[in-house]
């Protein structure tokens, strides 16, 4: 009984070093080439596995460098297509901004020319100068910052 066991166990680490020969790149092979590790792995089983595992397997999986492609038009980027979709959304800002300080500033000219003088109080209500939101009035522009 015991010496079948044995048996399977060195039957068991020669298919196991041998199929791992096989499958390991030959440019990763330590010592000796690839072909080579086979053939000594036939001729000497036990002991072919034992110096395959010791001198002639690779450390660790080899790094695979990275394929870098880049796109051939500004269309495929995924990155230039971010950027552009950023732009828009900062220019389509800038135009709400300018359009809203114009706005406002049309309101104070206008606010300005019928009053006449700065001092007189005019259409608007005591305390209040031109320009000024009316307490309980929202603020439609959301420019509470510019007032």
């Amino acid at each position: 009984m015991l010496r079948v066991v044995g048996v399977v166990v060195v039957l068991v680490i020669f298919v196991y070093a041998l199929v791992d020969v096989i499958r390991t790149d030959g440019r990763y092979t330590r010592g000796i080439s690839k072909p080579a590790w086979i053939v000594v792995m036939i001729v000497l089983p036990l002991l072919g596995a034992v110096l395959w595992f010791i001198f002639g397997r690779p450390y660790g999986k080899p790094s695979a460098q990275p394929i870098r492609r880049h796109p051939t038009a500004p269309d495929d980027d995924p990155e230039f297509l971010r950027n552009l979709e950023t732009r828009r959304r900062n220019t389509a800002e800038e135009e709400r901004l300018k359009k809203l300080k114009a706005e406002l500033e049309a309101k104070e000219r206008k606010l300005n020319g019928t009053d006449g003088q700065e001092g007189s109080q005019g259409n608007n209500a005591p305390g209040y100068k031109s320009g000024d939101a009316k307490r309980g009035e929202p603020d439609t522009h959301g420019t509470d910052e510019l007032k």
